[in-house]
């Protein structure tokens, strides 16, 4: 077997182990649980999951998206989360080779996994993950192929103030708050790592995102035109793009400007 197809599969197995613990931070975070001890216990019914029944993705479809003991399902967001960190480990290789480039993909990918996942369920993006994703993409900055520790001081700026400046706004046109500090927060961990280029494919994937998502809950009366939608899930969403085509999109707009 080829070297590079195993490692491709010792990847993807070290990232479906990864995303589930990135589903022990989705549940426990928000509810200020440590994400360590104790074991995992079904949320329904308490008991403790057995080793065979912990093993990524495999047991959720072994089991059929139910819990052994008392058969309570299982959110479809475990298997999700779980395929979602393999195909990010194994598409960071493919795509930066054996670098700290991958290495900074691999942990920007799983920060916008759990705060996705977070804000979806909560609306709510925690600081803990935020404010040390920025620290944590300072941090890498001069060791990357794209950046600087300049260029992730302003995307840091650049994306807590872009969205810092929309949340103002807005509360001044409509006379209350559309946007939380997380989300401003969050754009500006993307920044950190990714500089202007990343924070602006960001933010311009995440609206179209946001405001595809809110026309289709429209057109299904699922809620008015003041519902609010997990925008954080979107910039993960962006950030996703940024970080693996953000330079050939930024690049590709210049050259249609020029």
């Amino acid at each position: 077997m080829p070297l590079e197809t195993l490692a491709v599969a010792y990847l993807a197995l070290v990232g479906l182990v990864v995303g589930s613990y990135l589903n022990v931070v989705i549940h426990r975070l928000p509810r200020g649980e440590s994400t360590v001890l104790p074991r995992s216990r079904c949320p329904a019914c308490g008991a403790a999951i057995r080793a065979r029944d912990n093993l990524p993705l495999l047991s959720w479809l072994l089991l059929g998206g139910r819990c052994r003991n008392c058969k309570a399902p299982i959110p479809f967001r475990y298997p999700l989360v779980e395929a979602a960190a393999a195909a990010l480990f194994v598409a960071c290789y493919l795509r930066f080779g054996a670098s700290v480039d991958a290495f900074a993909g691999v942990v920007l990918g799983c920060l916008l996994l759990a705060l996705a996942g977070i804000d979806a369920a909560h609306l709510y993006l925690p600081d803990r993950l935020t404010l040390s994703g920025i620290a944590v993409g300072l941090a890498l900055q001069p060791w990357l192929s794209w950046g600087s520790l300049a260029k992730g001081i302003h995307g840091a700026l650049l994306g807590g103030g872009l969205l810092l400046a929309l949340a103002g706004a807005w509360v001044l046109l409509r006379g209350r708050e559309g946007m939380g500090l997380g989300d401003a927060k969050m754009l500006a961990m993307i920044g950190a790592f990714l500089g202007w280029k990343g924070v602006a494919v960001s933010l311009l994937a995440a609206s179209a995102a946001g405001a595809a998502a809110g026309l289709v809950l429209l057109a299904r009366r699922r809620g008015g035109w003041d519902l609010r939608l997990p925008f954080g899930l979107f910039l993960a969403a962006g950030g996703i793009v940024a970080l693996f085509w953000g330079p050939e999109l930024v690049a590709a707009y210049a050259r249609r400007l020029g």
